[in-house]
């Protein structure tokens, strides 16, 4: 079953380190992702019928796995780096999918709201928390194409890449001139060798 507001907040403060305006956002945009698709136990019951694609690597991404329980580690959790406070929660049951995004003018609001409140994040994490989820987020429905790889309990060859000798997982490999690389040997490397 869900919990209370207060009760994710303190989870989220564990899981983040601290508490702010990007948490309670986070939170709120997660809640209401679960409820838009009618999931009404996530961690519990429900906990294998939703994927999570979140869209920012910021405070909010954190806050979003402690109502979800969509993690990285169970293939729940996917990234995609938009730059976007906004995260896509797809039921696998009912291939349904509702995208939230966070308002603009929901930091506007949060001042006009609690003009008294100097500190701009409590002034927006109290008025993250009050607002009602239409002040504060965009709502679209959405169709989300997910190969079979992409599935949580995904089982497929593990291959070996031709140059680096590097086990490949989740049918990630490329094939170039007729080599099976890993995406790195192929020329998408975050980092650089020295």
């Amino acid at each position: 079953m869900m919990k209370t507001f207060d009760e994710y907040v303190e989870l989220a403060e564990q899981a983040h380190g601290h508490i702010c305006a990007g948490q309670i956002l986070g939170l709120r945009m997660a809640i209401h992702g679960v409820e838009l698709l009618g999931i009404e136990d996530p961690t519990g019951k429900d906990r294998k019928r939703l994927v999570t694609f979140v869209e920012i690597d910021r405070c909010a991404t954190d806050a979003i796995p402690v109502v979800t329980g969509c993690r990285l580690g169970k293939r729940a959790l996917k990234f995609r780096d938009f730059g976007k406070v906004a995260a896509t929660f797809c039921d696998l049951y009912t291939d349904r999918a509702v995208r939230v995004a966070a308002l603009e003018s929901s930091k506007q609001r949060a001042r006009e709201l609690f003009p008294g409140i100097a500190d701009k994040n409590q002034q927006q994490m109290r008025a993250y928390r009050e607002m009602p989820a239409s002040n504060l987020f965009s709502v679209q429905w959405v169709k989300v194409a997910m190969n079979p790889e992409e599935f949580p309990g995904y089982k497929g060859a593990r291959i070996t890449c031709e140059e680096c000798g590097e086990g490949i997982n989740f049918e990630r490999q490329v094939e170039r001139h007729g080599q099976v690389l890993c995406k790195s040997c192929a020329g998408e490397r975050y980092y650089t060798v020295l």
